[in-house]
């Protein structure tokens, strides 16, 4: 009977493979924070989301914006699955995802990016409909608008939540499997995680106190926090991938 480590298990083991290397692992967070936020940040400012033209383009440049990551994303893995696995590591492996099969990389983002987008839907129209309302001092109109988006707002959560449950794993199986396209590693992230998905949750849920406590550093706090919560990650896809049956996984 295979037996999976905890979560406890997990976090101990991602702390053990992360020392010496926080440095390392907070430069490329910056790095990648730097790339993905810059481009976001001018795209909300180039645009008129008061407007519906202005609203229509600024989501088509974060779409395109949110695929790009997809990149990133691969080398994080690649970043994380070094340090996991014993490696030396450097600050430039997080741009590693534009040397292996970048092209996988941003088909797995496309899907994942457009399922979100499509479940943000009505969340992105009640905001056009709340900003437009507030815009021209309909203040009974926006306040009723408010458990709309309340709604809409924790559908959008739960669908992105349930992506990165389902197919996270993708980029790390595209740095073991580059021989597999695109819709074959979502696929093998799907069947990978039947029965795992309620304790990856689990593991994202354990992380939120101290979150919350990084609060009190003004967010700096996070520097270490996403490091520590990305090696988990990757202790979690090993202590899978290792007692998972092969022919369940790569069986189509």
């Amino acid at each position: 009977m295979n037996t999976f480590q905890s979560s406890g298990e997990l976090k101990a083991s991602a702390r053990e493979h992360m020392f010496g290397h926080y440095g390392t692992a907070i430069g490329a967070y910056l790095i990648v924070m730097f790339c993905i936020t810059f481009p976001t940040l001018a795209a909300a400012m180039l645009t008129n989301p008061g407007t519906a033209a202005g609203t229509v383009i600024y989501y088509i440049i974060s779409f395109g914006i949110s695929v790009l990551t997809g990149v990133f994303v691969s080398g994080n893995c690649y970043l994380y699955l070094k340090i996991s696995c014993g490696y030396p590591v450097t600050v430039s492996d997080v741009f590693y995802g534009f040397k292996l099969c970048p092209d996988k990389a941003l088909k797995i983002q496309v899907w994942i990016t457009a399922v979100s987008y499509i479940a943000n839907i009505p969340l992105m129209i009640i905001s056009y409909q709340m900003n437009h309302a507030a815009q021209n001092n309909i203040l009974g109109t926006a306040a009723g608008l408010m458990l709309p988006y309340s709604l809409a707002m924790i559908f959008s959560y739960a669908v992105s939540i349930m992506l990165s449950l389902i197919y996270q794993q993708a980029f790390y199986l595209l740095h073991d499997f580059p021989q597999y396209s695109a819709r074959e590693l979502l696929s093998m992230s799907r069947r990978l995680m039947k029965g795992h998905k309620g304790r990856l949750f689990y593991i994202y849920v354990s992380f939120i106190p101290l979150v919350l406590l990084s609060v009190l550093s003004c967010g700096i706090a996070l520097l270490w926090i996403a490091p520590y919560v990305s090696a988990t990650q990757t202790e979690f896809f090993l202590d899978v991938i290792k007692h998972s049956d092969p022919h369940k996984i790569y069986a189509e």
